[in-house]
């Protein structure tokens, strides 16, 4: 179960990292109810997978070359650990405040559903993440196999789903649980995710290309 709870992880990660989907599943929870944001954050999912499986397929094909799987190895590694640090630095810094708004005519759920979709696949930080940190993980993930594969792409999914549902019910209780000290909170968990991925590829590149 190792390449599932890896992909699950990995995508906490991604979503630990408090920034334009997750403020606006938070602000439409709280303006238009559960659902809307919950739809919202479920395209977020989807999108967030399709540039996975883009990235799976991808690293597939470029791993045949040694020297990609050693920049993976170094970059992929300094880039996971610039992550971890830039995490604990945010949970330092004073949080923002989610702006409220009164109740507002709710919209078609499937309209929340693919403006989430375009907001992940516009996304400059999930673009950049994905080339880099996610490129990194993903590839390690690519020379398993199919079976290996499916589980780690099955529990990137649903831990998005999972967030996606924790963050939308905050958000419908009209954001008084979100605070400062929520943030904080999310921003070392995504740091210690962060920590434990940038461990997990250097060593296991230090075992491929030092000791063998």
């Amino acid at each position: 179960m190792m390449p599932f709870s890896n992909g699950f992880l990995l995508s906490l990660s991604l979503c630990l990292d408090i920034g334009i989907a997750n403020i606006a599943m938070i602000t439409l929870a709280m303006q238009r109810g559960y659902f809307h944001g919950f739809w919202l954050g479920m395209g977020t999912c989807i999108g967030d997978l399709v540039y996975a499986l883009l990235a799976l397929a991808g690293m597939t094909i470029l791993l045949q070359f040694e020297a990609v799987r050693w920049v993976l190895w170094i970059g992929g590694g300094a880039m996971l650990s610039v992550f971890a640090v830039k995490m604990l630095l945010a949970a330092w810094r004073q949080a923002q405040q989610i702006p409220l708004a009164g109740n507002q005519r709710p919209r078609p759920l499937l309209r929340e559903f693919g403006r989430g979709v375009m907001l992940a696949m516009s996304s400059p930080s999930a673009i950049l993440w994905f080339a880099t940190v996610g490129g990194a993980l993903i590839s390690r993930m690519g020379n398993s196999g199919v079976a290996a594969s499916s589980w780690f792409l099955s529990g990137f999914f649903l831990a998005g789903v999972f967030w996606t549902g924790i963050v939308c019910l905050v958000g419908s209780f009209g954001g008084k649980l979100l605070g400062a000290r929520l943030l904080r909170y999310s921003y070392i968990a995504s740091a210690l995710i962060f920590t434990y991925f940038a461990g997990y590829v250097i060593v296991s590149g230090y075992r491929e290309f030092i000791l063998r």
